[in-house]
């Protein structure tokens, strides 16, 4: 089997290949660390014919990089991913896999799990990253129409297991919790369904050689808020510092379903917040 990865380099790509390697799956990456532009017409030179999926991975990966960044968020997000649909279909590519995210969703309540199913308006998104990936979404629905081959739409949650400059929620408050006497935070009610990058990485080679058109959430298994991480990070820590609620009233929940992996693919998560805490702790 052979994949060709965009974002190869990336917090994400960088952990795909590794497992990739480690289960005998070829990977060609690529990467803008290594002079690769998912723009650049050349690109259909760089994907092996016929390769058994093109995973897209590259983009500006987040609300912070995109936000009143609209040309660039747009001019890499979507009109990049749609210079490499065409590339794939150039080089008869058997599968392509799109990184997606939760952030699709829109109106999200603690009393509503989102699946692939739930109703998604677009009046209702403000984040330009968000409707980037929407409107990707929607180009390969089409193209998939047209005849363009199996798409697989990974929708993926917020993804923890950074060691890196940029973390989540879960190592931000374990590391205040590590290392300051006075920890504050908005509402302690605040809550996502944190998924480690191992698994999001298993989750991908899980999809490959699905067919048809797919769109799949990845994300872990139960809602975890900041006042749970807070408090496995004390436990872990055995450390109590003060922690401050500064605005108890503005909770933001982001409740993600992933029946749909577990039974298309048969992947659930296998790495805990906690159990990753523990591994930052040694």
């Amino acid at each position: 089997m052979k994949l060709f990865v965009t974002g190869s380099d990336g917090f994400i790509g960088s952990k795909l290949v590794s497992q990739c390697r480690k289960q005998g799956i070829e990977v060609v990456g690529a990467d803008l660390r290594s002079g690769f532009d998912v723009r650049s017409k050349d690109i259909a030179n760089l994907i092996p014919e016929g390769v058994d999926a093109v995973v897209h991975l590259a983009g500006l990966s987040s609300d912070t990089m995109c936000k009143n960044n609209g040309y660039e968020c747009f001019d890499m997000n979507v009109l990049g991913t749609l210079n490499l649909m065409e590339a794939a279909a150039k080089k008869n590519a058997k599968q392509f896999i799109f990184a997606s995210t939760e952030w699709v969703y829109d109106n999200c309540t603690a009393e509503e799990v989102k699946n692939e199913e739930s109703f998604i308006n677009i009046a209702n998104h403000t984040s330009e990253y968000a409707l980037s990936k929407l409107v990707v979404e929607a180009n390969l629905r089409q193209k998939y129409q047209h005849g363009f081959c199996p798409t697989t739409i990974l929708r993926f949650g917020i993804v923890c297991g950074s060691t890196g400059e940029k973390k989540s929620a879960v190592e931000s408050l374990f590391l205040a919790v590590k290392e300051q006497d006075e920890v504050a935070v908005g509402s302690f009610k605040t809550g996502r369904c944190f998924i480690h990058v191992s698994d999001i990485a298993s989750g991908i080679i899980k999809s490959i050689g699905l067919d048809g058109l797919n769109i799949i959430n990845l994300a872990g298994d139960t809602l975890i808020t900041l006042s749970d991480i807070i408090e496995v990070s004390k436990k872990i820590l055995n450390r109590n510092p003060k922690i401050t609620e500064t605005t108890p009233d503005n909770i933001s929940v982001r409740n993600i379903s992933n029946e749909k992996a577990k039974e298309i693919l048969g992947w659930e998560p296998s790495t805990t917040v906690g159990a990753w805490l523990e591994e930052m702790n040694k």
